[in-house]
């Protein structure tokens, strides 16, 4: 079993490394350091999940935000914007699971 990388991107940077991949889904690790924030965006063919895995996430999701605490978890529904920003002083974890790939 792989653990997932220790990244510690710069101040406004997030850097990605893909976990899984295959015909069905796709993991994808994200590792936003402080400021930095992940543009919203839908996936309309898709069911998109976040997972928090290390400090507090906050969560854009059809314009409304909320601060995910890891450990949590954060179902972005077909067609539902949905983004990320880090608001800490330190890097922020969390995966997003994509299924089915478009």
């Amino acid at each position: 079993m792989d653990q997932l990388p220790d990244v510690t991107p710069d101040a406004g940077e997030i850097e990605t490394r893909e976990l899984a991949v295959d015909d069905a889904a796709l993991v994808k690790a994200f590792f936003l350091g402080p400021g930095a924030e992940l543009d919203s965006h839908d996936h309309p063919e898709s069911l998109n999940v976040f997972h928090v895995l290390r400090g507090t996430v906050t969560v854009i999701q059809d314009g409304e935000e909320a601060a995910i605490d890891a450990p949590g978890v954060v179902v972005n529904e077909r067609g539902v914007a949905h983004g990320a920003r880090n608001e800490t002083d330190e890097t922020v974890v969390f995966t997003a699971t994509l299924a089915p790939l478009p």
